[in-house]
């Protein structure tokens, strides 16, 4: 499978967590940052980023369980291009997506120079 052709699958098979944080952060939503979804960054897709922030968020559902060691080399992977990443649980996106909000931009606002 091609690239694109992959990354549309991924968009359009997304987690209804994906889906609810998308409709946060799409179209400038949040505080004026544009969001991308399922951005090659090196070898991964990366779920949500912010380029004007460097920063990418990451969704963690059911899949992520007992896979802590094939994540933890992907962020590190991430940050070595110059991203901040942060992880969030689906069910905190479904239980507090105010307070995902907050955090996002608050990352954001404070990688602001």
């Amino acid at each position: 499978m091609d690239k694109t052709a992959y990354v549309r699958r991924l968009r359009q098979d997304q987690a209804l967590a994906e889906k609810v944080l998308w409709k946060l952060v799409r179209n400038r939503r949040l505080g004026g940052f544009k969001f991308m979804r399922q951005i090659a960054v090196d070898r991964y897709f990366a779920d949500f980023v912010c380029e004007a922030g460097k920063l990418i968020v990451e969704l963690d559902g059911a899949a992520h369980e007992e896979r802590e060691d094939y994540d933890d080399l992907r962020t590190e992977t991430l940050v070595r291009f110059g991203y901040v990443v942060l992880r969030f649980r689906n069910e905190r996106v479904m239980t507090d997506p105010g307070g995902i909000s907050d955090d996002i931009l608050a990352a954001l606002r404070s990688a602001r120079p």
